[in-house]
């Protein structure tokens, strides 16, 4: 293989200008592309395969400098002529002495040319494509031939025949700068006509092709952007959809038509429109709206989607850099809402001096490690350089992001991506085997609350048998510590995913006190908060997603609340607590609960999100109740009835006692959810997690009671009457 020669400045230069004239030729076409879950623009590259190649070798190189000198030396070459004839037929038409017919003057005439011929190409005009020929262009051109011409009419002043002419030379002069300028625009507003009559054969389709194949589309937005878009849909020649008209962001008298399409008012005459449009045959099934914070604000564009909606058109809103650029907020999303905008609080800000000690050097490994809070326990645990740090996720796609994450961040980072089901005892054994973990986060879970409730058997084999299984894992492994995260949902349970959280937590709890006399036996904590903004599932992604489709804001109950933190908060908590617990070597059997201040009503959240998208709640858009969900609670609590709240040291985070449950006890009752699992015994599966929950309380006792019904066939779901 060759080895590739290092091009010179000149070259290089040469390369660099060629591809940024060639960045929007033809050969690169925007197509907006309409369709319900398309995207609405797209680009094609039909690029020739000689220009694919140039550049890829010494001869790709020289033959891409001839082209260029080549190309160059026509331009110069017709300037030329424009300018050598324009300067004879001034002379001709205004002179007195016979110049240029005598002899010797026509050197004059052609170092006049040449002069602006070097002035041009030193300013770099031949570096401009003629067929991308525009306003912009012909004024830089106009300004240049000012010194270009008076340079060069100094330079002839020389020649006698010239001199000869001084009492006409300023009319000679201002005549041929006229037909010079006149020809110059010429060829080259001649050369941008050919292009478009090659390059763009198809114009605004007619209202007839929309019964055949294509839908009507009006357009929303600027008439920079609005004109942008017809140009485009110009260059294919098999468009998507059509433009059956145009509405401004604002109310203009004067703009009648855009580019031969109808503008027919502001976005606020949506309605009108289409009316006078479904008149006309041509009526729109689609409204495209351009959302890039400038134009639009956010309760217009609210109303626009509200109103696309009650007329049955699809709305598309196509955003773009420009709202980034210019550094304006094009609209509110979950991750750009701060906590203070939502809660009316600040973001707790943990310590962690203590984390470094605990992690760092050390093998760590993470369950759910796809999840929203897996994820960022991941993410930051890599901050604090562990030796190894194992992700263990059932997910492919999940897990596959995580690593890819990491190690774009972290590249010196030891990552193990492992592709395990917690459900599978096998699996986890063979995981833990493999890496001997110090410290496990166990943050897999079922946490849907009406998913699990309708899937009561799923949620005790993930969230009761799966904790069980990892925990027996750390003990049979002998790894330092496991973290269990837990949620408020657990405390006082009502619903399946609140019971079977609490179980785990308790389960948790029984291995911690069987470690009181053996300062070596593994430590299990357990962590405990509310509701995690933005997380998959969450209420704030909920809301965002109806208010960029201009829907009510559905809440469940008026009076419904819940605590709230930041992701960053919860896994914040998990590592100082867990970290914390560890060093100072803390009473066993405690949980940890983060101080979150006040529940938060989900009316006042839906009540503050609207407002901060610039919107007014019940008259720009409408909140809706809907009633409870199955296994919902009005309120949602941090401590247990049986729980006891004491201080824990640690700033922002509490602890809670409560009364364990003996592990023998606990165990065989998890031995009776496996075998109720196992025959898809659903109504078993809640009788035994339902009572395991209360008897910390007292509310139940240690005795499970026998049901004979677990030895009927697989998958009734009711018990067998004997």
């Amino acid at each position: 293989m060759a080895a590739k020669r290092d091009p010179g400045p000149d070259q290089t230069k040469a390369e660099k200008v060629d591809a940024m004239s060639h960045a929007a030729t033809p050969s690169s076409t925007a197509t907006v592309a309409a369709g319900a879950g398309n995207r609405f623009l797209r680009v094609r590259k039909l690029g020739s395969a000689n220009g694919r190649s140039r550049g890829s070798s010494r001869g790709g190189s020289a033959q891409f400098s001839l082209r260029r000198t080549f190309r160059n030396t026509v331009l110069m070459t017709i300037d030329f002529v424009v300018l050598s004839l324009t300067l004879a037929l001034a002379f001709e038409l205004i002179g007195k002495t016979g110049f240029p017919k005598s002899d010797g003057h026509l050197g004059a005439i052609l170092s006049f040319a040449l002069v602006v011929i070097g002035v041009f190409y030193t300013a770099g005009i031949y570096r401009r494509s003629w067929r991308f020929f525009s306003f912009s262009h012909a004024i830089q051109l106009a300004m240049l031939t000012v010194p270009a011409f008076a340079l060069a009419w100094v330079a002839i002043m020389i020649v006698p025949g010239v001199r000869a002419e001084r009492g006409q030379l300023v009319d000679i002069a201002l005549a041929q700068w006229l037909f010079a300028m006149t020809a110059l625009f010429f060829v080259r507003g001649a050369r941008r006509a050919l292009r478009e009559k090659l390059t763009h054969p198809a114009k605004v389709l007619p209202a007839h092709v929309d019964s055949k194949n294509l839908r009507g589309a009006l357009l929303v937005g600027s008439p920079d952007w609005v004109l942008s878009i017809v140009e485009m849909l110009k260059r294919e020649t098999t468009p998507s959809f059509f433009v059956t008209g145009i509405l401004l962001p604002a109310d203009n008298d004067t703009l009648q038509q855009i580019a031969s399409v109808p503008v027919l008012g502001s976005h606020d005459d949506l309605a009108h429109a289409v009316e006078t449009l479904e008149l006309q045959g041509r009526r729109p099934s689609l409204v495209i709206a351009c959302d890039d914070g400038t134009d639009l604000s956010n309760r217009e564009m609210a109303r626009l989607t509200s109103r696309a909606r009650n007329l049955g058109l699809e709305l598309s809103r196509i955003r773009d850099g420009w709202s980034h650029i210019l550094q304006r907020n094009h609209g509110a999303s979950p991750d750009e809402l701060s906590v203070k905008d939502l809660l009316g609080r600040s973001e707790f800000t943990l310590e962690g001096e203590q984390i470094t000690s605990q992690i760092t050097g050390k093998c760590v490994l993470v369950t759910g490690a796809g999840g929203t809070i897996g994820g960022e326990l991941c993410w930051q645990l890599a901050s604090f350089r562990p030796s190894r740090l194992v992700l263990v996720e059932h997910s492919e796609y999940h897990l596959y992001q995580v690593e890819m994450k990491l190690r774009e961040q972290y590249p010196d980072l030891d990552v193990q991506p492992e592709l395990c089901n917690i459900r599978e005892r096998d699996d986890v054994r063979r995981v833990f085997e493999k890496h001997r973990p110090v410290i496990v986060y166990h943050a897999a879970a079922l946490k849907h609350v009406p998913i699990v409730e309708a899937n009561p058997c799923a949620g005790v084999h993930t969230n009761i048998l799966g904790t069980r299984i990892v925990a027996d894992a750390v003990c049979e492994f002998s790894a330092k510590a496991m973290v269990q995260v837990s949620t408020d949902k657990a405390v006082n349970p009502v619903g399946m995913m609140g019971a079977t959280k609490r179980v785990g937590e308790l389960y948790s709890q029984a291995l911690d006190m069987c470690g009181v006399d053996d300062p070596e036996a593994p430590r299990f904590m357990t962590v405990r908060f509310g509701n995690v903004l933005g997380s998959s599932g969450s209420i704030v992604p909920l809301f965002h997603r109806q208010l960029r489709e201009g829907r009510a804001l559905t809440v469940t109950h008026p009076d419904i609340e819940r605590f709230f933190m930041t992701v960053r908060e919860a896994v914040q908590l998990i590592l100082q607590s867990s970290s914390a617990a560890l060093s100072q070597n803390s009473q066993r059997g405690t949980i940890f609960v983060l101080d979150m201040g006040k529940a938060v009503r989900i009316v006042d959240l839906a009540y503050r999100m609207i407002r901060l998208y610039g919107l007014q709640p019940e008259i720009d858009v409408p909140v809706e109740f809907v009633g409870l969900r199955p296994g919902e609670k009005l309120y949602e609590e941090l401590f247990d009835i049986c729980e006891e709240q004491l201080p824990s040291g640690i700033k922002g985070i509490f602890e809670a006692q409560s009364k364990p449950i003996p592990l023998p006890f606990i165990s065989r009752s998890i031995d009776r959810l496996a075998r109720a699992v196992e025959l898809g015994d659903h109504v078993e599966a809640r009788r035994i997690t339902h009572t395991l929950v209360k008897v910390p309380s007292g509310s139940a006792g240690f005795e499970v009671v026998e049901n004979p019904g677990l030895n009927r066939p697989q998958g009734t779901g009711e018990p067998v009457k004997a």
